[in-house]
């Protein structure tokens, strides 16, 4: 595996010294039977909680974890983590403005409020529906960043994800609803931090395309272009980090052992928590430097035509769009309420 820059060293730690002291006294056949299948990922691939749900994270113990307006607004309605939207609601009342900005400071407030409780290494979200406006997605990146730096939180512990690509102001990005090879050799040349290729969504829409109900993980189309992005970024030596993301079931994540980063749901790392098949590394520096890819130079108009010309991947990219952005509407509607409650005493 890759060394992995500074502001990405997020790992899934659980092991403990009384599992070594009893695995040190079985043969290496037995210890592998032992053995979870995500306790053996962990020795090729950097495990990530995808989660919002601090409970959850607890439970995995992980150094890092990725969120998005879906999981935080299933973690806002959560009675636990009401403190958190309530104080978030009064920093955003306090800043003033208009109605609207009030409620935009208030969402800042809480992205960030979740990140800080989440874990020391932070993934904040750009809002989805500034993905066409470049400046004031660059603008909101650096309000969320210095809503961080208030806290004690430098930038170089936060990774901003998103959905176009800018990595200016020394802001670490992940460039995130990644589907096409395009956008992958797009991030690479602009120096990206990290992608995540979304492996379940690709296969939803390959099953929904073809009527096909099912794929073995060797076949899988998820698995198929995480593994080309990897050989690629590995042979060419760019430093662009690959985090495998949204993923259907155990089979995909094992047959991408090997990957930089994987970011798992609490229910599959469960899964392989209670898996003790064994898991092969898949993805390797020495066979990427081996494949056979070429390596090409995409400027605008060639990335533009490239991804027009992926069906999927132009389809799941504004679906994915519409679909964060409409649950960041519902957690606003949901803050306006709340707002309108504390104003009139309620």
């Amino acid at each position: 595996m890759a060394d992995i820059p500074p502001a990405l060293t997020c790992f899934l730690c659980i092991k403990g010294s009384h599992s070594l002291l009893i695995m040190s006294s079985v043969s290496p056949d037995k210890r592998r039977k032992m053995e979870s299948a995500l306790n053996q990922l962990k020795k090729h691939t950097v495990v990530v909680a995808d989660t919002g749900d601090f409970n959850a994270i607890e439970e995995y113990k992980p150094q890092d974890a990725t969120t998005n307006p879906s999981l935080i607004l299933a973690a806002a309605k959560m009675p636990a983590y009401q403190h958190l939207v309530d104080q978030a609601i009064k920093y955003g009342i306090a800043k003033g403005g208009t109605e609207d900005e009030q409620v935009a400071n208030t969402m800042d407030k809480l992205f960030v409020s979740f990140g800080l409780e989440i874990l020391k290494k932070v993934q904040a979200e750009s809002p989805l529906r500034l993905s066409f406006d470049k400046e004031e997605m660059v603008a909101k990146a650096l309000r969320i960043i210095a809503l961080y730096e208030e806290a004690g939180i430098g930038k170089e512990r936060v990774l901003i994800k998103l959905s176009e690509l800018e990595e200016k102001h020394g802001v670490h990005c992940n460039m995130t609803l990644l589907f096409s090879f395009a956008q992958a050799v797009a991030c690479a040349e602009a120096k990206v931090t990290l992608i995540s290729p979304f492996v379940g969504r690709i296969l939803d829409w390959h099953k929904e395309s073809t009527g096909r109900k099912s794929y073995e993980p060797q076949e899988d189309p998820g698995v198929l272009s995480v593994t080309k992005i990897f050989n690629y970024y590995k042979k060419f030596g760019y430093s662009t980090v690959v985090m495998g993301a949204s993923f259907r079931n155990t089979g995909q994540v094992k047959a991408l052992a090997g990957c930089d980063l994987l970011t798992i749901s609490p229910s599959l790392l469960a899964e392989l928590i209670q898996d003790h098949s064994t898991v092969t590394e898949m993805l390797k520096v020495d066979k990427a430097k081996a494949s056979d890819l070429e390596k090409i130079h995409l400027d605008e108009k060639d990335y533009r035509w490239q991804h027009n010309e992926d069906q999927m991947a132009t389809e799941k990219l504004s679906d994915g769009i519409r679909k964060f952005a409409a649950d960041a509407i519902k957690l606003e509607t949901m803050i306006k309420e709340k707002m309108l409650n504390v104003k009139n005493g309620k």
